[in-house]
């Protein structure tokens, strides 16, 4: 992984991470013919891309702007 130094650079990789890992858990389940796919498709993979998408919209809400402090 690439080292950056700001914040919401971390926050947004590790945003996009966790949507990724839900739509791959997503993918797999699409593949899994028990009922527990269901499941694991809801519980394990909606609970990883929503994290990723609030942690998204949470960096995306905090950004300190350097222009704004200056008024």
């Amino acid at each position: 992984m690439m080292s950056d130094s700001r914040p919401m650079d971390r926050r947004l990789q590790l945003s996009g991470i966790l949507v990724i890992l839900g739509l791959l858990i997503e993918g797999l389940c699409l593949l899994w013919s028990r009922p527990i796919a269901f499941v694991v498709l809801v519980g394990f993979g909606g609970l990883l891309i929503a994290a990723g998408v609030l942690l998204f919209l949470y960096s995306l809400a905090i950004v300190d702007h350097p222009n704004h402090s200056a008024r």
